[in-house]
C-alpha cells in the first residue's frame, strides 16, 4: 500500500510542493488561454463549413465569454465552500466533455452549445488557478508567483493563434477541439496526482459551509447577462433603442437588489466586506480600467493592419506578438520586484507605459510603418506586464486567504466584463465617426470596396478610440497612485531589512 502511494505522497510532502501545484495550474491556464485565443483563427473555416454568417459565427466566442462570466462568481463561492481542488478538477471534466461535443458537432447550434458548456468548465479552472497559486506560495513570494502566472497567460496568448492556425491548416477546425480535449485529460490527471483534496476549504464547523447563496447567484447572472448582451449589441440595435435601454435598466435594477441581498445574506456570493479595503477597491478599479482600455488593442488593431495598411492576416498576427511577449517577460520581473519594493509604484509605472503606448496607437495613420506598430504594441504590452502582477498581488494580499477562490473569480469576472465593455465602447467610437461622415456604421464597411476614403475615415475613428483608451489608462494610473501600499506586499523587503539588523 505504501509502495503504491509512494510517488504521490512524495509529491504532496515535497519541499517543492508549491511548484508542483504551480505546474498543474499553469498547464490548465495555458490550455484555457490557448483555446480562447486559438478558436478565433478557426472561425472563418467553421462559418464556411456550416454556412453561417459572421454575426452568427461570433456567437461561438460571445456565448463562451458570457457563460464564463456568469459562472465565475458561483464557481468561486462553491470552491471556497467545498474545496478548490474538487471544483478545479470538475472544470476539466466539463471542459473535456464539451470539447468532445464540439469536435463531433454536425449542426452549428450544437457547436455554440458546446462552447457555452466549455465556458462553464473554464470558469471552474480559472476561478481556482490564481487562488491556489496565491494560497500555496508564502506572502513574501506571492508577487513572484503571480508574475509567473501572468507569463503563462502571455505564452498562451502568443501560442493560441500559432497553434490554432497550424492545426486548422493541417487537420481542419475540428482538430482544435480534439487537441484541447487531449491536453485537458492530461491536465486532469496531473491535477488528480498533485493537488491535495480540500485545498482552500472552509472548516467543517463553519456555519457558511453548508449553505449556498442561490439567490445571489441568480441575481448576479441576471446582471451580467443583461449588461453584457446590451453593451455588445448597442452599436447594432442603437444605444437608444428600447431593447438596449431595457436591458441596461434590468441590469441596474438587478444590481441594486444584488447588493442589498449580499449585505444581508448568511453566506453571500460576493463578500462586500472586501470593498472596505482601499487596496482592494482601488486595485480592482484600476484593473477594470486597464482591461477596458486594453481590449481596444486586440480588437481594433487587426482591422487597421489588414484593412488600413493592407497587410496579410498572417503578417498582421505576427505584429501582435510583441505585446504578448512583453507581458510574458515583464510579468515575472514586476512580480519579483513587488516582493522587494512593494506594489504601488510599479503599477503606476506600468499604467504610464500603457498610456504612452495608447497615445502612440492614436498617432498611427495610413502611412505608418510596421516598425511604428510593433514599437507601440511593445510599449503597451510592457506597461500591462509591469502593472498586472503587482496589482493582482496587492489585491489578493488584502483579503483573507480562505476567500481566495471567490476573490480570484471576481477578478476574472472584472477582466471579462471589462474586455467586452471595452470592445463595445471603442467600437462605438469608430462606428460613430464613420456614421458622422456618411458611411455605413459597421466595421465591415472597412473591408468593402470603397476606396481610400472609407479607409481614412476608419483610421480617424480608430485614432479617436485609442486616444480615449489612453485617457482610461491614465485614469488607472491615477487610481494606482492613490492606492495605499499594503504592508504585507512589502514583506520581502522588510525581511531583508530585519536580517541586516539582526546580523549587526
Amino acid at each position: 500500500m505504501n509502495v503504491a502511494l509512494g510517488p504521490v505522497a512524495r509529491i504532496t510532502r515535497s519541499a517543492n510542493y508549491k511548484w508542483w501545484v504551480f505546474a498543474s495550474v499553469a498547464l490548465g491556464l495555458f490550455l484555457t488561454v490557448t483555446d480562447q485565443s486559438g478558436i478565433n483563427i478557426a472561425l472563418p473555416r467553421i462559418a464556411e463549413h456550416f454556412g453561417a454568417d459572421l454575426p452568427s459565427a461570433q456567437w461561438i466566442a460571445l456565448g463562451f465569454t458570457l457563460s464564463t462570466s456568469v459562472m465565475f462568481m458561483p464557481v468561486g463561492r462553491l470552491s471556497d465552500t467545498f474545496g478548490r481542488t474538487q471544483v478545479f478538477m470538475l472544470g476539466f471534466m466539463v471542459f473535456v466533455a464539451a470539447a468532445a461535443l464540439g469536435g463531433t458537432a454536425v449542426a452549428f447550434p450544437v457547436l455554440i452549445v458546446a462552447k457555452i458548456i466549455q465556458g462553464i468548465g473554464v470558469a471552474g479552472i480559472e476561478a481556482n488557478g490564481m487562488a491556489m497559486v496565491a494560497d500555496i506560495f508564502p506572502e513574501k513570494e506571492r508577487g513572484k508567483a503571480i508574475g509567473l502566472y501572468m507569463s503563462i497567460i502571455g505564452a498562451g496568448a502568443v501560442g493560441g493563434p500559432v497553434i490554432g492556425g497550424s492545426l486548422v491548416s493541417l487537420l481542419g477546425w475540428r482538430s482544435i477541439f480534439v487537441a484541447s480535449g487531449c491536453v485537458g485529460i492530461v491536465a486532469l490527471v496531473l491535477a488528480a496526482v498533485v493537488l491535495r483534496r480540500g485545498m482552500g476549504i472552509q472548516s467543517a464547523d463553519s456555519p457558511r459551509r453548508s449553505s449556498f447563496d442561490w439567490t445571489g447567484a441568480a441575481l448576479s447572472a441576471v446582471v451580467l447577462v443583461c449588461f453584457l448582451l446590451s453593451i455588445t449589441n448597442g452599436h447594432k440595435l442603437g444605444w437608444g433603442s428600447p431593447a438596449i435601454l431595457g436591458g441596461f435598466g434590468v441590469a441596474l435594477a438587478a444590481l441594486v437588489v444584488f447588493v442589498w441581498w449580499e449585505g444581508k445574506a448568511e453566506a453571500p456570493m460576493l463578500d462586500l466586506s472586501f470593498f472596505r479595503s482601499k487596496v482592494f477597491t482601488l486595485g480592482v478599479s484600476a484593473r477594470f480600467l486597464s482591461f477596458l482600455a486594453g481590449s481596444a488593442v486586440y480588437f481594433i488593431m487587426p482591422f487597421y493592419l489588414v484593412q488600413g495598411l493592407g497587410l496579410e492576416p498572417s503578417s498582421a498576427g505576427l505584429l501582435m506578438v510583441p505585446g504578448s511577449i512583453a507581458i510574458a517577460i515583464w510579468g515575472p520581473v514586476s512580480g519579483r520586484l513587488s516582493d522587494r519594493i512593494g506594489t504601488r509604484w510599479l503599477t503606476v509605472l506600468g499604467m504610464a507605459f500603457a498610456s504612452v503606448g495608447m497615445l502612440m496607437f492614436a498617432a498611427l495613420d495610413e502611412n505608418s510603418s510596421t516598425f511604428d506598430v510593433m514599437l507601440s504594441i511593445l510599449i503597451e504590452g510592457t506597461g500591462i506586464g509591469l502593472f498586472s502582477s503587482p496589482n493582482t498581488s496587492a489585491i489578493m494580499t488584502a483579503i483573507d486567504s480562505r476567500k481566495f477562490s471567490v476573490a480570484s473569480a471576481f477578478l476574472n469576472l472584472v477582466r471579462t466584463s471589462a474586455g467586452l465593455s471595452g470592445i463595445a465602447i471603442f467600437t462605438a467610437i469608430v462606428v460613430f465617426t464613420m456614421a458622422s461622415q456618411g458611411f455605413e456604421p459597421d466595421l465591415s464597411a472597412v473591408s468593402q470596396v470603397g476606396g481610400d476614403e472609407v479607409r481614412l475615415v476608419f483610421i480617424s475613428g480608430m485614432s479617436r478610440a485609442f486616444f480615449a483608451a489612453a485617457m482610461v489608462m491614465f485614469a488607472a494610473m491615477v487610481i494606482s497612485a492613490l492606492r495605499p501600499e499594503n504592508p504585507a506586499t512589502n514583506i520581502g523587503a522588510q525581511n531583508k531589512q530585519d536580517d541586516r539588523m539582526n546580523s549587526r
